[in-house]
């Protein structure tokens, strides 16, 4: 069963596909979006990861949680 994580305070410079290579260390990642605004299609700091399967996300989260990315702490947890 897939398990969806929130991916927040990234770097505003992370686009879809840099999120998913950051996670795909860690397993087969399903999706990969990064939000953006909807009239300057900038990022709005945040995204959401689907993982194959809830083991691979335990360990994404474990891995990434609080890791540094260009100067910031991402926070990664499971989404409710």
């Amino acid at each position: 069963m897939s398990t969806k994580l929130f991916v927040g305070s990234l770097p505003l410079s992370f686009n879809n596909a840099l999120l998913k290579k950051t996670f795909e260390k860690h397993g087969s990642v399903l999706t990969a979006r990064v939000m953006t605004d909807r009239t300057s299609r900038k990022s709005r700091g945040f995204g959401f990861v689907e993982m194959e399967n809830t083991s691979e996300a335990y360990e994404a989260v474990k891995a990434l949680n609080e890791f540094k990315i260009e100067g910031k702490n991402i926070v990664v947890n499971e989404t409710r």
